[in-house]
């Protein structure tokens, strides 16, 4: 996950945003090469939020499903899982490479993207551009809140049995770490969930309101059709890296392996200095002794 939200930031931002604020002429504004970075973003963006479904769909096995946990939740499934995603989110991309042409061709050599005007009006393209919208994110998110209400829901029944366990059991002491770690639990879920949709809705909003319109012409950048369009696009954006830093930012483990990330290099330079050191040691104690002499 943590790799194709930082993919998707590479493609979209990196890639894409800053240079055509910055350097509008550059070889990236080819239109071929121009077609293919549009087909990444969209490659990126989607795998990313299907991983977010797998992983959610993860969680939710570890936890309610305890007989599959022991066949799913393991590292064979999740390279699988991972690399299915991926490569679905690949082919699903490759239309978007074909629905560009040139806006100027100059010595023979095509510049900038535009969509053709078949995406407007061709059948087959209306019902690519619909499952597109469909699948990602409406479906992803509807996947995503069924399996964290799922998940919910069986921490709060398991929660009632667990109190009702301890007040049989007459323990004075009201905290339970147990019941501390699963309130932080459905927390980090209503969390993801809550960020996606509200991420989103602009995106999807945009997407209606453009067909149900049919009115896709712009007439500049204070038009509000253009501020709604960005806006969409950047929030669509910065849900990506909401996911990683919620589902893993959050996790115990996960700071634990960044901590050891940060220590190793500094504890290998120190290592690598230690000899180093004692030789600069050396030699001022060295100037020292032909200074004082």
């Amino acid at each position: 996950m943590a790799v194709m939200d930082l993919l998707v930031i590479i493609t979209a931002v990196v890639m894409n945003r800053i240079p055509g604020i910055y350097s509008p002429g550059s070889f990236l504004f080819i239109t071929p090469v121009c077609s293919l970075s549009i087909a990444l973003i969209h490659a990126t963006r989607d795998s990313s939020v299907w991983l977010t479904v797998a992983f959610t769909f993860d969680r939710f096995v570890a936890i309610c499903c305890q007989k599959l946990k022991s066949k799913y939740c393991t590292e064979k499934s999740a390279a699988f899982v991972i690399g299915f995603l991926c490569a679905l989110g690949c082919l699903k991309s490759v239309p978007w490479y074909f629905i560009h042409e040139p806006i100027y061709v100059i010595d023979n050599v095509p510049w900038y993207c535009r969509q053709k005007k078949i995406r407007y009006t061709s059948t087959v393209w209306t019902v690519f551009d619909w499952s597109d919208r469909i699948l990602t994110p409406c479906l992803s998110f509807l996947l995503i809140l069924l399996f964290n209400a799922l998940t919910v829901r069986h921490i709060l029944v398991s929660s009632t049995a667990r109190r009702r366990l301890r007040a049989q059991n007459k323990k004075e002491n009201p905290n339970d770490p147990e019941m501390e770690n699963r309130r932080k639990s459905i927390v980090l879920l209503f969390a993801i969930s809550g960020s996606f949709i509200l991420l989103w809705m602009a995106y999807v909003a945009q997407f209606f309101y453009d067909r149900f319109t049919s009115n896709y012409k712009m007439k500049g950048f204070s038009d509000p059709k253009f501020i709604l369009q960005e806006s969409a696009n950047m929030l669509q954006m910065l849900s990506c890296c909401t996911n990683t830093f919620i589902y893993s930012v959050t996790q115990r483990k996960f700071r634990e392996q960044i901590k050891s990330a940060v220590k190793y290099p500094l504890n290998l330079l120190s290592k690598l200095g230690s000899p180093y050191s004692i030789a600069l040691r050396h030699l001022s104690l060295g100037s020292a002794f032909f200074h004082k002499h």
